[in-house]
């Protein structure tokens, strides 16, 4: 599926010997980098920062948030933490199992707690597991019930951010909108039940493909505020029939000051696990059903006899056990799986690696957009994106100059770049900085964060006006029960 029409294409070079594309590594010759957009599309100064705000109450809805490391509980935490010190009140509700653990996890996190000023409610837990689809889906059924339970007794928010972990949690928004008179954002990290039916979990135009897609659209129209990660993800919302004007891209961030960059010589992380020396390749986060681990694997094995060449997988997933189990079966010295590693951690994990890959599935562009490119880029690491040339990391890749794309299944292509990467480490040096240079200009966690805090101030805005206008809002059926002393 192809991207909206850009100004004009990126600049690519096409290795035919190799039969892979290799992003330019300057700037790309078509489209405008952002710093010469027009100002409606890129970052400006924050207009806000002194303006004196209504306090607002905001309430988040996705099952993993702090201290979880899953990415988009990472994306919550940054969110609230600065509309907290914007002198807002936020309210998360999560799950009190943590995503990560997998099924043998049997510790809970404690149902209430104030993390930074945010205060924490959450329910259910993890009892299936991640064994299979079936004990994923019984254990969300479970986190819905509780989740729209509990957000039916809140004190009224005057706005609810939704994520789409589970998949069509955006039901508690829409049942807040239309029940208590709530502002509803509906932050879309996945496409459902579009993903599933491109992984073949679901069967394309089956009868709960089709029920599932109708719910979806449901929820995505009846949102004030749809913000999406990305330009292809944009056009397949867009091709849905929502209207254009509620729909808005806010990239996923990072934050370079946060993560910093650990020397190679310092790293505790090259030490624990026997890099010293070796070009270091390294794959860190989420292994999904979305992700294409085969091509990484398959480059590894072509590999297999160069020791001067190290694949690190770290992290964990779905597909975790394919990872380890290829490994293993093969006896591949030269690869090794690793968990994932705490927040406090990851700027000397990513700083660990000479080269970081991302990757996305052949023709799942605008269904997720991986992010971890964006902290790849913080810590002033290239990358390499194993996926469509037309996906959002591919396009900021090419725009910024900081990495280069591989097509799904080419793993002869990757194992040639990175042999080519290996014997020039300035080449990798110079692609690092320049992602670092982007990130601060264009996707840093500051600008995402204003950005994220003007579209919630401009949807209060808007609700207050309507008030003005036809009076109030539906009234609230529901009051909070009286909170227990703590």
């Amino acid at each position: 599926m192809s991207c909206p029409p850009l100004s004009a294409t990126i600049n690519e070079r096409r290795d035919t010997r190799e039969g892979r594309t290799a992003m330019s590594e300057g700037r790309s010759a078509g489209r405008a980098p952002p710093s010469e957009r027009s100002p409606a599309d890129r970052p400006g100064p924050d207009r806000h920062a002194d303006r004196p705000t209504r306090p607002l109450r905001i309430l988040l809805v996705n099952q993993v948030f702090w201290p979880d490391v899953a990415a988009t509980a990472q994306h919550a935490d940054d969110l609230a933490r600065h509309l907290v010190a914007r002198g807002h009140q936020v309210q998360v509700i999560a799950s009190r199992s943590i995503y990560w653990a997998g099924s043998g996890h049997r510790s809970l996190l404690p149902a209430r707690e104030e993390h930074e000023g945010i205060e924490i409610t959450r329910v259910g837990r993890s009892i299936f597991g991640r064994r299979s689809n079936l004990a994923r889906a019984a254990d969300f059924a479970l986190f819905y019930v509780a989740a729209m339970t509990r957000a039916l007794f809140v004190k009224r928010p005057d706005v609810v951010i939704c994520f789409t972990t589970p998949p069509l949690i955006g039901l508690v928004g829409r049942m807040l909108r239309a029940l208590r008179g709530v502002r509803f954002i509906y932050w879309v990290m996945d496409l459902y039940p579009d993903l599933p039916v491109a992984c073949g979990v679901l069967r394309r135009g089956g009868l709960a493909a089709r029920f599932f897609e109708r719910v979806h659209r449901g929820i995505l129209r009846s949102a004030d505020a749809v913000v999406v990660l990305g330009r292809c993800m944009q056009r397949r919302v867009l091709e849905k029939g929502i209207d254009p004007s509620r729909v808005r891209i806010i990239h996923v961030w990072s934050d370079s000051e946060e993560l910093g960059t650990t020397p190679h010589r310092d790293n505790a992380f090259r030490r624990e696990w026997a890099l010293d020396g070796a070009f270091t390749v390294m794959y860190a986060g989420n292994y999904g059903v979305g992700h294409d681990v085969a091509t990484m694997l398959g480059a590894a094995k072509i590999l297999r006899d160069r020791e001067d060449i190290r694949f690190v997988f770290a992290g964990g997933g779905a597909r975790k056990r394919e990872v380890e189990g290829f490994i293993s079966e093969h006896q591949l010295t030269n690869a090794q799986s690793q968990p994932y590693q705490p927040r406090e951690r990851l700027g000397e994990l990513l700083s660990a690696a000479d080269v970081h890959l991302a990757s996305q599935a052949a023709d799942m562009a605008g269904l997720f957009v991986p992010s971890k490119l964006f902290g790849i880029m913080a810590a002033a690491r290239p990358a390499i994106f194993v996926g469509n040339a037309d996906a959002e990391n591919a396009l900021v890749l090419g725009e910024s100059g900081c990495g280069w794309v591989i097509a799904p299944g080419d793993a002869v292509g990757l194992a040639s770049l990175l042999r080519e990467l290996a014997a020039d480490p300035e080449r990798c040096r110079s692609a690092g900085e320049r992602g670092r240079d982007a990130l601060a200009l264009h996707y840093s966690r500051a600008d995402g964060c204003r950005q994220w805090h003007e579209l919630i101030e401009s949807n209060s805005a808007s609700e207050a006006a309507q008030r003005v206008a036809v009076g109030p809002v539906a009234r609230d059926r529901y009051t909070s029960p009286p909170t227990p002393h703590r």
